[in-house]
């Protein structure tokens, strides 16, 4: 075992310091240290796992998520959640801060991804702030700390590929537990935010309280899909992967039909661009399939739960030496490959721990919600500080105080377990 795991992270970091996607890293560091191990038939076994990996129905919600956030970021649905979020909030100091953060919630959890947030909304957001006397750095990092929260708030791809690893996981109490600490991970990011803004004083937008039933009423059909797909799921009217279809029907009718922002002519575009990410994630999905194959055999997740363990009986101890575990992981990869490598192999831990698997998958989710957010490898960073023409260092530097504030929203949401469970304890 002990051998397997040198092996392994050996060339895991050879071949990511080399820049070898992780797609191609999983499946050639399974291969090798397989051969360095005397197992038969290796070759003809990992292209199995990966053919097989991918196999599942719930898988299928994937794609067509995608393909929803697609048509609604090429929508024009960022303008009315803006407009929407500004008639709430845009009154308060830093309005435009509260502004940004509430729009990403808004956009993050109805694209179910960060990176279109964070281009979606920093594309208006960032330049309007900039213009306003806001620093440009702050600007950046608040967007890009802010757009994070989506992957929370459901519906959200990385909390299907989390259930499809743990198995046994119900996706419908997955989205129904990453409502409140979403919200609350928002919540921690503007009152930083109001802070800084008394501070530095960044004052309210004077016109923002008007139209606020009118920017509700345009604003309403895009986060209705939020509604009608959780509402869906827990009334047990489709399954998650239907859901996710009806998702893209709505999309299409908002965006093509409804607002006519999106023309037939740009729709071949639009479907390339999702089956290009699509392609990405179930490749991933593919190659930590065999790797967790071979983790299994090697019983290197009971090995590394029982050293966790015995380094310590006290579960806030083991707890937080998780926390610091993910959050370096999360400096150093990115999400999507963090969850399917990591989740088998902390997941035994968990579990003895006690921990319920929803809450857990809460935990872990928000730890690398942060990594988007950290160089060298922070996905959410470096796409705001090309939307907003930004230095990564010193937006870095300005995300100090936005890591406090979703730190201290992660040790809320890991110490106090009903942040996460007490809406699906009510499906019970």
């Amino acid at each position: 075992m002990e051998l397997a795991i040198i092996i392994l992270l050996v060339l895991f970091i050879i071949l990511l310091s080399i820049n070898v996607p992780i797609a191609l890293t999983l499946p050639i560091i399974t291969v090798v240290a397989a051969y360095a191990l005397g197992y038969e038939q290796v070759l003809l076994t990992v292209a199995s796992d990966m053919a097989t990996g991918p196999e599942s129905f719930t898988l299928l919600a994937i794609p067509f998520f995608i393909l929803a956030g697609d048509l609604l970021g090429a929508g024009g649905q960022a303008k009315r959640l803006i407009e929407f979020a500004s008639a709430l909030v845009g009154r308060f100091p830093g309005g435009l801060s509260w502004v940004n953060t509430l729009t990403c919630m808004f956009f993050g959890a109805i694209s179910g991804s960060a990176t279109a947030a964070v281009s979606s909304i920093g594309g208006t957001m960032i330049p309007e702030m900039n213009k306003k006397g806001y620093d440009k750095n702050y600007n950046i990092a608040i967007t890009a700390c802010s757009a994070t929260t989506g992957l929370l708030i459901p519906p959200s791809n990385v909390m299907i590929i989390y259930a499809v690893t743990m198995g046994n996981v119900s996706i419908a109490k997955l989205f129904l537990a990453g409502i409140i600490p979403g919200a609350l991970v928002g919540i921690m990011i503007m009152v930083v935010a109001y802070i800084i803004s008394k501070q530095k004083g960044y004052k309210g937008e004077a016109h923002a309280t008007t139209g606020l039933f009118k920017t509700g009423l345009d604003a309403m059909p895009s986060l209705l899909l939020i509604a009608v797909v959780l509402g869906g799921i827990l009334g047990g009217i489709f399954t998650p992967t239907e859901a996710s279809a009806i998702a893209v029907l709505w999309a299409f009718l908002l965006a093509v039909v409804v607002y006519r922002e999106v023309k037939i002519k740009n729709l071949p575009d639009i479907l390339i661009r999702s089956a290009r990410t699509t392609g990405v994630v179930l490749l991933l999905v593919a190659a930590s399939r065999a790797m967790s194959q071979f983790l299994t055999s090697e019983q290197i997740p009971q090995e590394f739960s029982a050293l966790l363990m015995g380094m310590s009986e006290n579960p806030i101890l083991i707890l937080l030496t998780i926390n610091l575990m993910l959050l370096i992981v999360g400096v150093f990869m990115d999400m999507t490959p963090a969850v399917l490598i990591f989740t088998p192999i902390l997941a035994p831990v968990s579990l003895s721990l006690g921990i319920d698997p929803v809450h857990f998958g809460i935990i872990m989710i928000t730890n690398l919600c942060i990594g988007l957010c950290t160089p060298p490898v922070g996905t959410v960073l470096f796409v705001g500080c090309s939307v907003g023409k930004g230095d990564v260092a010193k937006v870095s530097v300005s995300m100090l105080p936005f890591y406090a504030a979703m730190i201290t929203a992660l040790m809320l949401i890991t110490y106090y377990p009903q942040i996460s469970l007490w809406l699906p304890s009510l499906l019970d």
